[in-house]
Order: C-alpha cells, then structure tokens, then sequence
C-alpha cells in the first residue's frame, strides 16, 4: 500500500506554502505501509523559532484555503517544532538545531520518499541529516 493520492496532493500544497516562507531541507515520507495513522510526514526545517511559526503560519492559511484545519497542533508556543496532524498528512516543522538531534528522516529511512515536485527549489535539494 501507498498513500494515497488526496494525502501526496496535500503534501504538495504544504510543501509549496512552505517553500514560500522559505523553509529548508523539505522532505515528505510515506509511512503509510508503517503507520495506519497516517500517510505522509512532511518534513521541514528553519534557522529560527520566528521564521519556524512563520512556515507553520504559511502551511495552514494554504491548507485553510482548501478548508482543511489541523485535527491537532503541538509545540506552536515554543518555536522549536510544531506538529501540525491533518489526519492525511502530518507535518514537522522544526527548528534547524533540533532537526538534526531528533533526526526524523533516519528513524523513518526505510520510508519512500514523496516527489514534492518542488523543482529545482533549493530547500527540496537535500534531507537535512545525512546518514553516516
């Protein structure tokens, strides 16, 4: 199983807004055949706890435009990483530092990755952690 196309199509949008804000490293995993919660994390990053909230603020007025609200959101009040569960898809946004000490994309490795279709946009080049 794969996710599905409505949850690859959310994560475009997510992923878009957040390039928009000039987010980093964006990533999106298929954990649809690990997890029954959901289908793909979305993964992005910021050097800073304002620009973080500024990407989370960008994600949800794009997904808002489509009437999608989060079920749930985490970590808004402390900048560091916000969780924001749209049910299809869930998104990290998380700040730089602790991006590389949690180290999502190696926990979750064995997931495909999502074609963001982000084109040559910088933030879409690499994950942030390499493995060793």
């Amino acid at each position: 199983m794969t996710a599905h196309e409505q949850s690859v199509l959310l994560a475009r949008h997510a992923a878009r807004a957040a390039a928009d804000k000039l987010a980093e490293d964006i990533i999106a995993l298929d954990v649809s055949e690990r997890l029954a919660l959901t289908d793909v994390f979305l993964i992005a990053s910021a050097p800073t706890e304002r620009q973080v909230n500024a990407i989370v603020d960008g994600i949800e007025e794009e997904l808002l435009k489509q009437d999608l609200r989060p079920v749930r959101r985490e970590g808004r009040s402390e900048g560091r990483w916000v969780l924001l569960d749209y049910a299809d898809i869930v998104v990290h946004v998380q700040h730089s530092e602790d991006r590389v000490f949690y180290a999502l994309e190696r926990l979750w490795k064995d997931c495909p990755v999502v074609d963001l279709e982000l084109g040559d946009d910088a933030s879409a080049k690499a994950p942030a952690v390499e493995e060793s």
